[in-house]
């Protein structure tokens, strides 16, 4: 049976006087949930420089959460999860029609991981990211979606020019300005023991894998890995929203697949 522990942080910084973090989160209430739905965990950063990045990245986050919850029993993860990232999208942008918002612009980043099983997929949209950490070793999931990371793909800068580049943050995917967005998924077999982190750039711009790893690997309850991922990067920086979610597999539960559908392995 899939076991998880979670926990979340949030912080403004020391800078801003807002915080347009959101997070959110579906728990199953039951074993058979579980196994119809299983967990979901999202992270979204709006936009700076628009007029409302909050509003933008609590509804991303909302509407995956809900529509997670509402999903057909049994749906595929791999094809559910950035189906759901693209009705945020939807959500987000139909948002600049409503007469209250109408003349603003709105933007925001998502990050998304549901689990089931022994499976992990994340879904995402612009440069708020997933870590994979097993055995101390913490590995990206997610490849930001901005301007300087396609540079360094196609070896135009190098990775220790991402760091001081003024485009850092140059997003080239982001939820909300188009009607239409194409996020990335990717799925990860589980090992318990596993931990995963969804952050914000304000954490990962502060800290390196093997620091994030580190902290996680830590025994510790999840919320307090959460607490200490989010002040050490504010401590060390604190010029941004910053959130982190932590997930610690505790156990899985194997299962085969056959046409799309799990069957449980022989033991």
């Amino acid at each position: 049976m899939l076991d998880v522990q979670f926990g979340q942080a949030s912080d403004f910084g020391k800078v801003r006087t807002n915080n347009e973090d959101a997070m959110g989160s579906f728990i199953p209430a039951s074993r058979q949930q579980a196994r119809s739905h299983g967990y979901l965990f999202a992270v979204a950063d709006g936009v700076g420089g628009m007029d409302l990045g909050e509003v933008a990245s609590a509804t991303a986050v909302s509407v995956v959460a809900e529509q997670f919850a509402r999903a057909q029993s049994g749906a595929m993860l791999i094809s559910l999860l950035p189906r759901l990232v693209e009705q945020a999208n939807t959500a987000v942008h139909d948002r600049t029609l409503e007469p209250e918002y109408r003349g603003k612009s709105m933007a925001t980043t998502l990050v998304a991981c549901a689990l089931r099983y022994d499976q992990a997929v994340v879904s995402h949209v612009g440069d708020s990211r997933c870590y994979l950490v097993r055995n101390g070793q913490a590995r990206q999931i997610t490849q930001d979606h901005t301007l300087v990371n396609e540079q360094r793909k196609m070896g135009l800068i190098s990775v220790s020019d991402i760091a001081s580049s003024d485009s850092r943050h140059v997003l080239l995917r982001s939820l909300g300005p188009e009607m239409f967005v194409s996020p990335d998924t990717t799925a990860v077999t589980l090992q318990p023991g596993d931990i995963l982190v969804l952050c914000s750039d304000g954490l990962h711009d502060e800290m390196s894998e093997a620091e994030i790893a580190q902290i996680v690997s830590q025994k510790k309850s999840a919320d307090e890995l959460a607490r200490e991922l989010v002040a050490r990067a504010v401590e060390i920086d604190g010029g941004d929203n910053t959130t982190a979610q932590v997930i610690r597999v505790r156990s899985v539960e194997q299962v085969g697949m056959y046409r799309g559908r799990p069957y449980r392995l022989p033991v």
